[in-house]
């Protein structure tokens, strides 16, 4: 499946890795719907895209019927050929600090989301013999203190691509499960309500974040081959590699506790 004239459905789409996985999709040929809760930016997301190529619509993961109603929209443009589940973010806080709503929250969006995403793109990938990506992260492999309720999530949603991967291969429709590392967003600059912090400076060095045009890019090459799981940054690589195979290395070294985890931990829980 090359992605010319393809209809691809991007959950997440306002801001970050959903964002540049529009416009990669958009450059390489196919018609996208961008979909997320931020009406004002997937709007002008859009129309900076193009209206013949990209169409908006607001839909919220976290709400029963949302994706539905929003692929019902995205049939302008005819039955979709990929949904890429990349909605989600991050709550962090130490176990002490959070409760059980917070976990609840976490899960609504980056698991039951991606759940809903996939369940109503089905019809269409069964017409389309199409293809699901579903956006996890190193932290569905590498669990750190600090990110409990964020790393339950994403090792969640890397065992339901594993699942639904074999399940749905007898019907046509690849799966794929995509663990990014660093990679610029905004996403470590929102708290643990999903709300934006304008003043908060993002606390991995810059030198270390991938651009995410370039994680674009590869994430698209990975649904397009159908490849069971793609890890698309060099460093996460490296660290889910040290997990497989010494994970009491590994696991001193967070025992130790670097200045990345707590800086992370410290800056969701404020």
């Amino acid at each position: 499946m090359s992605w010319k004239d393809k209809v691809v459905f991007v959950t997440g789409a306002s801001a970050g890795i959903g964002e540049a996985i529009a416009r990669e999709a958009v450059a390489q040929g196919a018609r996208v719907i961008v979909a997320a809760r931020r009406k004002e930016r997937v709007e002008a997301l859009a129309r900076d895209l193009g209206g013949g190529r990209a169409l908006a619509v607001v839909c919220d993961v976290r709400r029963d019927g949302d994706v539905e109603a929003a692929i019902e929209l995205a049939h302008a443009f005819g039955p979709l050929d990929a949904m890429i589940a990349n909605a989600g973010f991050g709550v962090g806080g130490r176990v002490v600090k959070l409760s059980l709503d917070d976990y609840r929250r976490q899960f609504e969006t980056n698991v039951f989301g991606v759940i809903r995403s996939v369940q109503a793109a089905l019809p269409d990938l069964r017409t389309t013999r199409g293809a699901v990506g579903i956006v996890g992260s190193a932290n569905g492999y590498i669990s750190i203190p600090g990110w409990s309720a964020y790393c339950m999530s994403k090792h969640a949603v890397r065992s339901f691509a594993e699942c639904i991967r074999h399940e749905l291969a007898h019907e046509g429709i690849g799966v794929t499960h995509l663990a990014p590392g660093f990679v610029e967003s905004e996403f470590r600059r929102l708290d643990r309500t999903n709300v934006l912090r304008d003043v908060s400076e993002d606390p991995i060095p810059r030198w270390l974040r991938m651009p995410a045009g370039k994680a674009a890019k590869k994430i698209l090459a990975a649904v397009d081959a159908r490849v069971p799981e793609a890890v698309i940054t060099g460093h996460a690589k490296v660290a889910i590699g040290a997990t497989r195979h010494t994970p009491r290395l590994v696991s001193a070294a967070l025992d130790l506790g670097g200045r990345v985890v707590k800086d992370f931990s410290e800056h969701a829980e404020r």
